[in-house]
């Protein structure tokens, strides 16, 4: 499937992302720039708007190849949109071995559907903490899943 994502899953990434046009290190200590794009930035990079559009919709389209390779089941293009956002956000690997990917491809849409909200967690300083932000943003993933 090659499909063009929704209007709604590039809103979803540029709300929680944020925007960007200097790039900045992430919590991660990854040069970082427009919405959330790492791929060859170097700190004192500057971009424009357009270019940051730009670069999340090829970061997009490059998570939705990926959700286009792990799920074996026909998805609406919202629920395509939504966990693009999800690989987006957390890489390819975590939607494959995930329990949200193997009820997905059993068909267990509603089942899938509720295992965004799981993935609300990152280590800080050694411990595994709910970030408020990811809360945020799976929910409204999770509501763009099931939206028709």
């Amino acid at each position: 499937m090659t499909a063009e994502l929704p209007p709604a899953a590039l809103d979803l990434v540029r709300n929680f992302e944020g925007q960007y046009l200097k790039a900045y290190l992430c919590p991660a200590g990854v040069p970082t720039i427009g919405y959330g794009h790492t791929a060859g930035v170097q700190m004192g990079q500057i971009i424009t708007a357009a270019q940051a559009d730009t670069f999340l919709r090829v970061d997009m389209a490059a998570a939705a190849s990926q959700v286009d390779k792990l799920v074996k089941v026909p998805l609406t293009s919202n629920q395509r949109g939504a966990l693009a956002s999800f690989v987006f956000n957390l890489g390819a690997g975590s939607l494959q071995q995930s329990t949200l990917l193997k009820l997905l491809n059993q068909r267990d849409y509603a089942g899938a559907a509720d295992q965004f909200p799981r993935w609300v967690y990152a280590t800080v300083n050694g411990v595994k903490t709910e970030l408020p932000g990811l809360v945020k943003r799976r929910a409204a993933e999770r509501a763009l899943f099931l939206t028709p």
